[in-house]
């Protein structure tokens, strides 16, 4: 369904900031009334020889450093099977600008796709999950099984801040049973909950079925366990997950029918979940999105839960909200890009501003993925602040 012309200028001119775009030579920036918001293009496509760049992580490392990761898509668009590698960019000032084109993974003409990042804050271990599919394999044609014709699940890590990589650790026994054809971690990010498990939102797919869950460790990645299944009768897949004040697990995750956000809780680390709602103020064009811890009221003031996607019933109008009850309720809403816009990540910089990577173009969604930096007082209007 197409957003109406009228519509659309309605928007952009109600929420567009007057930085909507980076400008050659570095980011765009401004103060937009109140507040900081800046943004800067990172992956191009058609630059460093690749045709497209999707699926953007970003995370903050313990040392502050930024790593944004995607799929290179290298000679043509489109999803597995195709010739896919997984790249990076590090940035140590903010965003503000960012290294050169990394290639951490190369399979030849197979891929490694729809990646997650996660960050262990206790050992300082930076790890990327990706999806390993061979020559000729996807989502359609994966077959069941651990190996062969089927989706494969790697990672690869560093404990030196994105500078080097550990070669690829093959987790599939871990991360899949042998019924399932195909799914993937994320896209996007995982998380760290205060006690020390490391989380990784997943769905799976088993012949025409999918669903939303979760793989954890509780020893900083050595083992990974498969976590309940969020049931909805096969209907969702993409998924991020945000740890709440009271250890409450909230995995958000898109649907495979309607236009609203399915949502579900976790009191027990992810081994099960409650049963799933729609969540009626997030409207999405069945598209990936992104959910982030920002503040808790264990540190800060109050909970502050980001979330960010393509708010619409097309891929336009790239959206932050903020909820001060733990995702009950979504009070603040601000614009990124009125136009064609698709997948994001979310993250809180060491300042207590946050970022956000997200694809974005003015013809399709898949022209550039851009990195915007953004205050509070700028996400609120002046109405808070950190």
């Amino acid at each position: 369904m197409k957003t109406p012309v009228a519509c659309y200028l309605l928007a952009a001119v109600m929420l567009c900031t007057p930085t909507c775009g980076s400008g050659p030579g570095g980011p765009d920036s401004g103060q937009s009334g109140t507040g900081l918001f800046e943004q800067t293009d990172v992956f191009v496509a058609g630059q460093d020889g690749i045709s497209q760049f999707r699926i953007p992580v970003l995370l903050t490392s313990t040392s502050g450093t930024l790593l944004a990761f995607c799929d290179a898509r290298v000679e043509k668009p489109g999803d597995p099977p195709n010739n896919i590698d997984l790249v990076m960019k590090r940035s140590t000032d903010q965003g503000r600008t960012w290294g050169p084109l990394r290639v951490l993974l190369d399979v030849g003409e197979g891929a490694t796709a729809d990646s997650c990042g996660l960050v262990d804050r206790q050992t300082g271990t930076i790890w990327v999950f990706t999806v390993y599919c061979p020559v000729g394999v996807g989502t359609r044609t994966a077959q069941p099984g651990l190996s062969g014709d089927t989706f494969m699940y790697w990672a690869i890590k560093s404990t030196d801040d994105g500078l080097t990589w550990s070669d690829k650790i093959d987790l599939t026994p871990m991360f899949k049973k042998p019924e399932w054809n195909s799914g993937s971690p994320g896209p996007g990010k995982g998380m760290q909950m205060r006690s020390g498990r490391l989380v990784v939102p997943k769905y799976f797919v088993r012949d025409a079925y999918s669903a939303s869950h979760v793989v954890f460790s509780d020893d900083h990645g050595e083992s990974w366990k498969i976590g309940g299944e969020a049931y909805t009768d096969g209907t969702t897949n993409e998924s991020q997950v945000a740890e709440l004040s009271d250890g409450t697990l909230l995995l958000n995750m898109r649907g495979t029918e309607g236009n609203r956000r399915r949502i579900s809780r976790s009191t027990d680390g992810g081994m099960s979940w409650s049963k799933v709602s729609l969540d009626p103020a997030l409207i999405e064009p069945r598209c990936q999105a992104s959910l982030s811890n920002f503040t808790n009221r264990l540190d800060h003031d109050r909970d502050r839960l980001l979330f960010s996607n393509p708010a619409a019933l097309d891929r336009t109008n790239m959206t932050v909200r903020l909820s001060y009850d733990e995702g009950r309720t979504w009070p603040v809403s601000r614009q990124i890009h009125a136009g064609p816009s698709a997948y994001s990540c979310l993250t809180v910089l060491p300042d207590m501003t946050a970022g956000c990577l997200y694809e974005r173009g003015d013809r399709t969604p898949y022209e550039k993925i851009t990195f915007a930096r953004f205050d509070l007082e700028w996400l609120t209007g002046g109405k808070d602040e950190v």
